[in-house]
């Protein structure tokens, strides 16, 4: 018997009604393996429309859901941790209000958590929708299709210990963990944009067993706007608090922590659209070896 499970999915004043329809129905109705739940986390006030479509979600869902309604927002740390207090389940599969799971996700995950604390997938970048549905049907070469770009990640400990270094070797709102790992290793803390990273840094420092499937489980909405998100300086010193953090934890050599914090500086203070032409080109179309 497959194991029960929650999804976790946060919502904040800044996402589109739209976007989280299609969010939600890919993780309850398009699933070919539905969650048992889904805990719903408003991450403060929302509009009227956005709010109009959470209840609507709330009413008309075939997965029971949870609905948690905090009265301020506590950015995306607060909110997922507020959230797995009130998972049901020990295994916790993460989505966003923005992105697509594809109809195997969880069918795929679910069974393949037997002996994982964390376990994630490569991921499908897209702009729009039209690009998803192309690659989807199988149309490398068609109008729009390739634009869009599968990020994997390493599959085995020993290959994701080595890329955490350097990168973050998971696709956030691909992961399934275990509710017990998570708290063990202290959970989500405040650490914008930077978050899952240390999360999951904590997680495989303190021996958690983690993987990553090869297959993109999840379509991951990236327009112009995400890396523009990416740059300035709070997003430059997290990232520096971050890079200090990992360090202390024996993650990185010290050659490696300078190099970091040069790359990265780099990296978060240069205008979006060549952040967004940089992590294409070195980052996202890497292939992870296994």
């Amino acid at each position: 018997m497959t194991e029960k499970f929650s999804v976790l999915l946060p919502v904040y004043a800044g996402d589109r009604p739209d976007w989280l329809r299609r969010a939600f129905a890919s993780i309850t109705a398009e699933q070919t393996l539905a969650p048992d739940e889904v805990v719903l986390v408003r991450d403060g006030p929302v509009g009227a429309a956005l709010e109009t479509a959470i209840d609507e979600l709330r009413a008309g869902s075939s997965v029971p859901v949870t609905y948690v309604p905090l009265p301020q927002n506590l950015r995306l740390a607060g909110a997922l941790q507020e959230g797995l207090a009130r998972c049901s389940h020990e295994l916790v599969a993460r989505a966003d209000a923005d992105d697509i799971c594809l109809p195997e996700r969880f069918a795929r995950q679910i069974p393949a958590m037997a002996g994982l604390d964390l376990l994630g997938s490569a991921v499908a970048q897209f702009d729009d929708e039209e690009q998803l549905r192309a690659w989807l049907d199988g149309a490398p070469d068609g109008p729009g299709a390739g634009r869009v770009t599968v990020r994997t990640r390493p599959a085995t400990t020993a290959r994701i210990r080595d890329y955490a270094a350097f990168h973050n070797p998971f696709n956030h709102p691909s992961v399934v963990f275990r509710r017990s790992a998570v708290l063990a290793a202290g959970g989500y803390e405040d650490l914008p944009f930077m978050e899952d990273y240390w999360l999951f840094v904590r997680m495989i420092m303190a021996g958690s067993a983690v993987g990553n499937l090869p297959e993109a489980l999840v379509g991951y909405r990236a327009g112009a706007e995400l890396f523009d998100r990416r740059g300035g300086w709070v997003a430059m010193r997290s990232d520096w608090r971050f890079q200090r953090r990992a360090h202390s934890l024996g993650l990185t050599t010290r050659t490696q922590f300078v190099r970091n914090l040069g790359t990265r500086a780099a990296y978060r203070l240069v205008p979006g659209r060549l952040r967004a032409w940089g992590y294409q080109r070195f980052v996202a179309t890497r292939r992870a070896t296994q």
